[in-house]
């Protein structure tokens, strides 16, 4: 049961750093991207996302008759689930952003979409690691260039200050969890 103790681990590591961002340990950065290397962090900040998602098992359906289909369930299934339990959770706990009003406070509830107080979990980071979670398991011999890639993903959503790490670290969580569920369902 390895996938429990990661879920666990994920989960004390959020708590741990969401304690130390309360009590003031500095957690973001003032970076500038420009040029190329703007335009890199921006594709690769979108690996897991619905239209990467698309295109991913529309190839995986071509090239992979066997078990193409099924793995194409478990990957819209993990990145969609994952997605819509962490915008629920968004919207429940309305976390703000860093460098905004609040910043770091949980505000409460909401259903009217508000980016700003959508901060916790890292709904972009939980959709790389359900995506490349499934693909991993899939595909193992490729395993280390989609968790490469899915933690890329995640640790750009906290280099540009789109989330404190305990959200990232949370999304994480989330993404594994969702993957997992997903890979068992259909395999």
């Amino acid at each position: 049961m390895a996938p429990i103790y990661i879920i666990l681990s994920l989960a004390v590591l959020t708590a741990v750093m969401m304690v130390l961002e309360r009590g003031g340990l500095a957690t973001t950065l003032t970076l500038s991207f420009k040029g190329d290397l703007k335009r890199e962090t921006r594709f690769l900040a979108q690996y897991g996302q619905l239209i990467c998602t698309f295109f991913t098992a529309l190839l995986i359906w071509q090239l992979d008759p066997r078990h193409g289909f099924r793995v194409c369930l478990a990957l819209w299934s993990a990145v969609i689930g994952v997605t819509i339990v962490g915008t629920i959770a968004k919207r429940l706990l309305g976390r703000a952003r860093p460098r905004r009003d609040n910043a770091g406070k949980f505000l409460g509830p909401s259903l009217k979409h508000a980016n700003f107080r959508e901060s916790f979990p890292s709904t972009h980071s939980a959709s790389a690691v359900a995506y490349a979670a499934v693909l991993a398991m899939a595909y193992p011999q490729a395993a280390i260039t989609f968790w490469a890639l899915a933690l890329l993903c995640a640790g750009l959503r906290y280099v540009m200050d789109a989330h404190w790490p305990s959200d990232v670290l949370a999304g994480i969580a989330l993404g594994y969890l969702g993957g997992t569920i997903a890979w068992w369902v259909f395999f």
